[in-house]
């Protein structure tokens, strides 16, 4: 018998018709855990360097992870895994909701995706039935939409649906997959979903999920649930509300935006506004986000209640998720009502709330430098957030400018050329992050930023402060309960951090401790990631309720895996180096790993060499970013460098950037 996983992938052949239950090997699991890392295998194994985005031997894997489905509080996520056509990088992206759960409770632990469907179609999954059935008349509907349609149409009002809107159709390069109360946004995985023909992915299930010993799993939750209320009744002082409690508060629950309106930039990732956030502002922005909230609510078995259902008359009710409550307004320089309003639309087009503000800020950034002229904006309206309105529809629709937006500011720029390079200048891997720009360099976040493969730092950073505390009682404060840390030598560190004089940024944390706390804060994020657990409990902020010491109980008395801290940082390092290898195949060194020019006012070019040669060498990782084959040999990995034996990549030298792969547009 397999405990916490069902033991079954779904395999899907679009282009045939055809669908499979198949067996999956308990080695893997044992391995790579699930959720991303068992993604990561069948992608290696599947999906050669050769293969583009948009073809159809591409996969799309929607893949629960393996504590998904259990009680273990706040384990619901979903890990989207496909080549992105934006990134031509290995795309993970993960979702909340229900969905992954109920994926479990039908008797599948992953849907696997291959091939193209010759007409649009929708996926029906419940318990052993499994269908592919036409969806040519939720042809142009919205995400949210098509979810409310089907589940009418099947008279499942449980049923969970993961779902596509016009931009998935119509394969914007940053089109998102939308779940109600959650969505996986970055990559472009909408548009691989799209491309092949399928609009959602419905699934009911009622079936049960078996655990080796359920006693002590039991026991664990309860453990993990008091610790939530205690950390809920006496949150972090000294650090910004985000940080300070658990889960993803900011958007729905924290009202004071001051931080994140003067501290990240407007428009095009361009301007800083210190001061804007005045009392008239903040009581005006509580207004508008009190009378648009209906309720709070949560993901699947979780009592933090991150997210809300918005109302604003004449719209349907949608639910906001994560930073997007800003992005909007903070591209269009407009206030909460407009972001508030335009992001319905978008969620029910399905795209991406980072990328598409920002893309929509540099298309008007372009047109009043005289790159883009009227021409290319045909009829646009006159007011700011007009124009915002009218590029969301061009974009989505393909039309005229809008069919070269819709790829993004990297790929965009290089089409439109005339000097457009310059303004796409907030992309990592070709793609475009959070806007935010500062002054001195900090060393963590440099080394998260260059090598992070997640494309998100809000899905890398976590676990360590990101400032120093400003007196030593402060920081031992802080330490004296900071029961999370893999080893005291943290805690030193944190001790003897300033805010000025030779122990502070960029020079302390020292190299060497830098790369220590990126390989915690990455390690933790990747286990969420197989496990299937929400960032918010864990990796993300401080002091959470899931950590290293505890996580290896959870998965021994859940799965019956032998665990222990050691195996499971093994774990984590075997399919993380997997994701790299999957991206070194596809082009990805050093050349790649380095964030935007403008991102800090302040660079160390010589430092910032340092810490990747440093945090190469701890990973495992020759000078160009190469997993070595003595390292792969080591975590079991010996498939893979025999592989990059066979195909010379430890042989290739200086590579020019022209010749990789991730320079290969998509049509």
């Amino acid at each position: 018998m397999r405990y916490a996983e069902t033991g079954f992938n779904l395999e899907v052949d679009l282009t045939r018709g055809n669908i499979e239950k198949v067996a999956t090997d308990p080695k893997d699991t044992e391995l790579y855990l699930g959720g991303l890392g068992t993604n990561a295998k069948i992608l290696w194994d599947r999906v050669g360097p050769e293969v583009d985005a948009f073809d159809p031997e591409n996969l799309l894997i929607f893949g629960a992870g393996l504590l998904c489905g259990t009680p273990a509080t706040g384990c619901n996520r979903t890990i989207l895994t496909t080549i992105s056509p934006q990134t031509k990088l290995m795309a993970f992206s993960m979702m909340g909701g229900f969905w992954a759960p109920e994926l479990k409770y039908a008797g599948y632990d992953k849907v696997v995706l291959r091939g193209k469907s010759e007409k649009l179609v929708y996926l029906y999954i419940n318990n052993d039935t499994v269908e592919l059935r036409d969806a040519s008349h939720l042809h142009g509907k919205g995400s949210i939409e098509t979810a409310e349609l089907i589940k009418k149409e099947l008279n499942q009002p449980k049923a969970q649906v993961a779902a596509i809107g016009l931009a998935g159709e119509n394969r914007v390069y940053y089109a998102s997959v939308e779940q109600g109360r959650s969505s996986a946004s970055r990559g472009g995985i909408g548009a691989v979903m799209g491309d092949k023909g399928v609009k959602a992915i419905v699934v009911r299930g009622t079936k049960d999920i078996n655990l080796a010993e359920p006693i002590e799993f039991l026991g664990l939750c309860n453990e993990v649930l008091d610790y939530i209320k205690i950390r809920e009744d006496n949150p972090i002082p000294g650090v910004m509300p985000i940080l300070a409690g658990l889960g993803s508060p900011q958007e729905m629950k924290v009202h004071d935006e001051k931080w994140h309106t003067e501290n990240f930039m407007w428009g095009n990732s361009r301007v800083r506004r210190k001061g804007f956030w005045t009392d008239e502002i903040e009581k005006e922005w509580t207004m508008t986000l009190n009378d648009a909230k209906t309720r709070e609510i949560s993901c699947f078995n979780c009592p933090m209640k991150c997210g809300a259902t918005l109302s604003l008359p004449g719209m349907p009710t949608y639910m906001m998720k994560c930073f997007t409550k800003l992005t909007y307004t903070m591209g269009a320089f407009s206030d909460l009502d407009f972001g508030i309003r335009i992001a319905q639309k978008a969620t029910e087009y399905g795209l991406d709330g980072f990328s598409a503000p920002q893309v929509m800020a540099f298309a008007l950034e372009l047109l009043e430098n005289g790159i883009l002229t009227d021409k290319d904006f045909p009829d646009m309206p006159e007011d700011n957030e007009g124009r915002f309105y009218y590029l969301l529809d061009m974009i989505v629709n393909r039309e005229g400018v809008g069919d070269i937006l819709a790829k993004g500011t990297y790929w965009a720029a290089k089409e439109i050329g005339n000097g457009a390079d310059e303004y796409a200048h907030n992309n990592i891997k070709k793609h475009e992050q959070l806007p935010l720009k500062l002054s001195m360099l900090n060393p963590i976040y440099f080394l998260m930023y260059a090598t992070g493969e997640k494309m998100n730092i809000t899905q890398i950073e976590g676990q360590f402060p990101q400032a120093p505390f400003p007196t030593k009682e402060k920081r031992a404060e802080f330490c004296k309960d900071w029961i999370q840390v893999p080893d005291d030598k943290f805690k030193d560190i944190l001790m003897n951090w300033e805010f000025r004089g030779e122990n502070s940024n960029p020079y302390y944390p020292t190299v060497d401790m830098t790369c220590d706390i990126v390989d915690w804060q990455e390690r933790m994020h990747y286990i969420d990631d197989a496990l299937g657990q929400c960032a918010g409990l864990s990796s993300f902020p401080l002091k959470p309720p899931y950590h290293i010491h505890n996580y290896p109980r959870f998965i021994a008395s859940g799965t019956g895996i032998d665990m222990d801290e050691d195996k499971l940082t093994e774990a984590a390092q075997r399919y993380r180096t997997l994701v790299r290898a999957i991206n070194i195949r596809r082009g990805l060194r050093r050349k790649d790993e380095k964030p935007p020019e403008n991102h800090w006012k302040k660079r160390f070019p010589e430092l910032e060499q340092e810490l990747l040669d440093a945090y190469y060498k701890l990973k495992g990782w020759n000078n160009d970013g190469i997993p070595t084959e003595e390292y792969l040999n080591k975590m079991g990995l010996d498939y893979v460098a025999k592989d990059f034996i066979e195909r010379g990549i430890y042989t290739e030298g200086d590579k020019p950037v022209e010749e990789a792969s991730t320079e290969k547009e998509t049509n």
